[in-house]
């Protein structure tokens, strides 16, 4: 374990990762408990020497200085080595050799320590053979000789090494003895190989013969093995600059950054595994993301800018990973194509796929090239056309992560996203004019918001607006809206249609795969997890998993942090359609996940109000689990990730006609849409509930709906249905003789009539319900019945009635613990203790409140409470912290959209702030 972690220092390594990498597939009975165990007894081993291990929210991380971990360092030296001059190199290529000390992790085996041993020995290789070529350029013949040959033994058919060890025999006068090599290797090179030496040897060979007195030490020595540059042919093979390119100034920036950074300051993207960088070998940079999104467009914008970089040519090849007619390039076939590229003689090309890709590194060596391979499958097709030189730079883009060039080759990915609104705007400027652009605007918002910022779609659009100059942007917006994906479709292009592009991305997905990508573009939501999936798919955990990762894997699906997983809204209206299904088979998937999504919302609002009354909803689909929910804390925390989605989920249920879910979502939703100040979602779900209780047979389904939907409407002033939907709740209750609902009703009345300034009736309703719930025993009701008569009694002056009824609720609710009752009461005596000019003990109340409803998460009365404190402050001539406490209220209201408070609050900030200043002595500045 502490030889993964040092191999990793400073880089984060997933828990999976760790068990992968240390055990493989002998993992350990808890495995993950006897991780931690090793972890904590190597934390105590480290920490003397200054070596720390930290736990971070995705794995592990070894800090340590880069200078006492011995890869980082050699690679730190070799880099270094390449800016410096020949003796300052040859100085650092031996200190960094001088690390080594036989075999990397001796007597450790592992899968991935294999991998990660042959990749060190590589970087081993090519530092010593780097060395020598320096040597060499310093006149140092003699002295490397005994090296090369160890290496010649070693590496018997790399032709780097024979034509070192040829130069060097040569300047050291054994001419026969370097023609002798080079007979040798060619005669090996043509039994085992079936080819003759390459270029660059051939012409080493015949300047020997030639006696060429530029091979002599004073004169410019062999450079990596390559040809004088007029022997070697410059291939320039990069498809024209896409035409409408704009934007993209970030990804261009990091992939210049890939160009130049070093293997420890590259980023490695979140959720891939950095692996063994292979930076002393070949910089890669490979860009992922879906179909049309733009990634060789970007590849392309980029290598035209950079042309500069690469004097020795750029290759480049489409690989049909993902294409409407072709099978994926075998990888022979593409390194064919480089070799023709590059000038072979078809005549010497062996016969052999490996020896053809041996070829073509050897050719490619030293000579800074840009080798584009675009459109890739898999990381096998990748492979054998990787260079070996770390003068070459490689641009991959694939719709697949790759993963495997990650962990393998220490290939910089990265994911394309959609252009932002900004760029967007740029493209249909680029394609249709700036003055067409300008003309509407507003319409232009609209197409850009209808494509979501795709570039294929945008540019699909373009073309059709372009090809129609008469046709307002308007009428082209209309049609988009109209028809959606239909319109970004084309019958004879496939290249041209959006949707025929991502079809492209199913080729490699089993059937199940398939299914899981149309069952979630129905799903609810802008957004999904892991136990959504399972229920909505009726599949084993693992597997629901193992097709979220082939569809992530597929760029059909993006994983967000904290386990989400989404879909841009093109492709999720192509997965719809993508998959043909049985009509049963969509509707009982919806079911399966609503019936999740509502049980696991009643349970959280059974947590955070467990006095509320149990209303409880039908058993669930056969197979279907509530997300477990262990205190209110964690409710809280899921109702926040999901409450769009749950909204998402009443809508899909009301189209379903599953009226019973629609009416339950509301009820399970409604106390945590209130404590969080989502007043306007809480209206459309208790809407939607009246809706549905109408086809529901229980009558108090339909007075609690009108009830909820009448108290959402007093928080959002809309007063006249706020008192006619409660009426109607309370009628129904009496007519079906529900004491306990006409309590409940009274209560929100008695809060509605408040909100409209008649308090008076407030407090007629407030005491109707209290005597209701006395009489029916509900002690934890009656309690919150007190603090209503107290409060209305406050605000119309009677103090001393507010203040036994308020104190008698508070003791209730203590009885009981409820935390929400309590809080409600002192935030009532700190009104009626500021009212009655103890402006300090209505502090006191006021800060006990504070700390209940920030520990219930309750923003909304939070907002009210400091709204309320800073009286009292302000009373005090505490103004600091009135003005503190009110920037807070008016934040917050903002946030929850309560635009009248929020306007009251900001006219007590400028009052506070002009009665500052009418008090400030004359001469005296604001510091002062």
């Amino acid at each position: 374990m502490f030889a993964v972690l040092a191999v990793e220092a400073n880089r984060v390594v997933t828990v999976d990762q760790l068990l992968e990498r240390v055990w493989s597939q002998d993992l350990p009975l808890r495995g993950r408990q006897v991780l931690r165990n090793y972890l904590s007894r190597l934390r105590l081993l480290l920490a003397p020497a200054g070596i720390g291990i930290e736990r971070r929210s995705s794995g592990y991380v070894l800090l340590a200085d880069p200078g006492v971990v011995d890869v980082l360092r050699f690679r730190h030296l070799i880099t270094c080595s390449r800016d410096a001059d020949d003796e300052q190199a040859l100085g650092l290529y031996d200190q960094a050799l001088a690390l080594w000390r036989g075999e990397p992790f001796a007597g450790l085996e592992t899968p991935w320590l294999a991998a990660v041993r042959t990749g060190l020995e590589r970087e081993h290789i090519a530092a010593r053979l780097d060395r020598v070529e320096v040597a060499l350029r310093c006149g140092r013949h003699t002295e490397v000789l005994p090296e090369l040959f160890t290496l010649v033994e070693q590496q018997d058919l790399d032709e780097r090494v024979a034509a070192q060890f040829m130069l060097a025999l040569h300047r050291a006068g054994r001419t026969a003895e370097a023609l002798a090599h080079y007979r040798h290797l060619r005669d090996r090179l043509i039994e085992q190989l079936g080819t003759e030496p390459g270029t660059a040897l051939q012409v080493l060979h015949q300047r020997i013969l030639d006696t060429d007195p530029a091979l002599t030490p004073a004169s410019t020595a062999i450079t990596r093995g390559t040809a004088p540059k007029a022997e070697q042919p410059m291939p320039r093979q990069l498809p024209a600059p896409p035409r409408w390119f704009t934007g993209r100034g970030t990804e261009l920036a990091r992939l210049d950054h890939a160009l130049t950074a070093e293997p420890e300051e590259d980023p490695i993207p979140s959720g891939t595994s950095s692996g063994t960088p292979a930076a002393a070998t070949v910089m890669i940079s490979a860009i992922g993301g879906a179909g049309g999104i733009g990634k060789t467009w970007l590849a392309l914008a980029w290598a035209h800018q950079r042309t500069e970089r690469f004097p020795d040519g750029q290759l480049f090849v489409d690989l049909h990973g993902f294409s409407p007619t072709e099978e994926p390039m075998a990888s022979a076939v593409a390194v064919r194509g480089f070799l023709d590229a590059l000038g072979v003689d078809p005549g010497r090309i062996p016969p052999n796929p490996g020896a053809q890709a041996a070829l073509f590194r050897s050719l490619v060596a030293g000579r800074r090239m840009l080798i584009v391979l675009d459109n890739a499958a898999t990381a096998d097709q990748v492979v054998p056309l990787l260079p070996g030189s770390p003068s070459c730079t490689v641009l991959i883009t694939s719709r697949t992560r790759l993963a495997s060039l990650v962990d393998r080759h220490g290939t910089r990915h990265f994911t394309l996203d959609v252009l932002t609104h900004d760029e967007a705007r740029a493209l249909l400027a680029a394609r249709l004019g700036t003055n067409r652009v300008a003309a509407e605007p507003g319409a232009v918002d609209e197409l850009i918001d209808l494509c979501g910022s795709y570039p294929l779609a945008l540019s699909i659009t373009a073309r059709d607006a372009a090809t129609r100059p008469a046709l307002p942007l308007a009428e082209v917006a209309a049609e988009l809206r109209e028809l959606g994906l239909e319109m970004l479709d084309h019958d004879t292009d496939p290249a041209a249609s959006l949707p025929a592009v991502l079809s492209w991305s199913l080729h490699r997905l089993t059937d199940e795969h398939r299914t899981v990508f149309t069952l979630l573009g129905v799903s609810p939501g802008p957004d999904t997890t892991l136990p959504a999936v399972v229920a909505l798919t009726g599949l084993p955990s693992v597997r629901a998993r193992k097709a979220l990762s082939a569809l992530e894997e597929a760029s059909l699906l993006e994983r967000q942090p904290r386990g989400r997983y989404a879909m841009h809204d093109l492709v999720r209206a192509y997965a719809t359609t993508a998959h043909d299904l049985p009509d049963n088979m969509r509707e009982m998937a919806l079911v399966r996940v609503l019936d999740f999504y509502l049980h696991t919302a009643f349970a959280a609002g059974r947590l955070l109000e467990p006095f509320r009354a149990l209303v409880q909803p039908e058993p669930p689909a056969p197979g279907v689990h509530p997300y477990p929910l262990p205190d209110a804390a964690a409710a809280l925390a899921w109702l926040e990730a999901e409450h769009t989605t749950l909204l998402a989920a009443q809508r899909t249920a009301a189209a379903l006609e599953r009226h019973h879910v629609v009416w339950h979502l509301a009820w399970a939703l409604d106390t945590f849409l209130y404590r969080r100040g989502y007043r306007r979602d809480a209206l459309t779900a208790w809407r939607a509930a009246v809706d549905a209780a109408a086809h529901l047979p229980d009558p108090a389904a339909r007075s609690r709906a009108h009830r909820g939907l009448g108290s959402a409407c007093a928080l959002l002033g809309l007063h006249e249905e706020a008192t006619g939907h409660l009426d109607r709740a309370l009628d129904l209750a009496m007519r079906h003789h529900d004491p306990t609902e006409q309590a409940h009703t009274h209560r929100a009345l008695a809060i509605s009539w408040e909100l409209r300034g008649d308090d008076r009736r407030a407090l007629d309703h407030a005491r109707h319900a209290l005597d209701l719930y006395r009489a029916l025993g509900q002690s934890v009701q009656e309690a919150d019945a007190l603090n209503g008569v107290g409060w209305c009694a406050a605000r119309l002056g009677d103090f001393d009635t507010a203040r036994d009824h308020c104190h008698a609720a508070l003791t209730l609710n203590r009885r009981h613990q409820d935390l929400e009752g309590e809080a409600a009461a002192l935030d009532s005596l700190g009104f009626i203790a500021h009212r009655t000019g103890d402006h300090q003990q209505a502090l006191d109340h006021y800060h006990q409140v504070l700390i209940l409803f920030r520990t219930l998460g309750h923003t909304y009365e939070v907002a009210s409470t400091l709204d309320r404190v800073g009286h009292p402050h302000a009373a005090l001539g505490q103004h600091e912290q009135a003005s503190q406490v009110w920037q807070e209220a008016l934040e917050l209201y903002r946030e929850q959209g309560r635009d009248d408070d929020a306007a009251r609050v900001q006219r007590q900030l400028d009052d506070l702030g002009s009665a500052l200043e009418s008090i400030r002595p004359s001469g005296l500045n604001e510091t002062t």
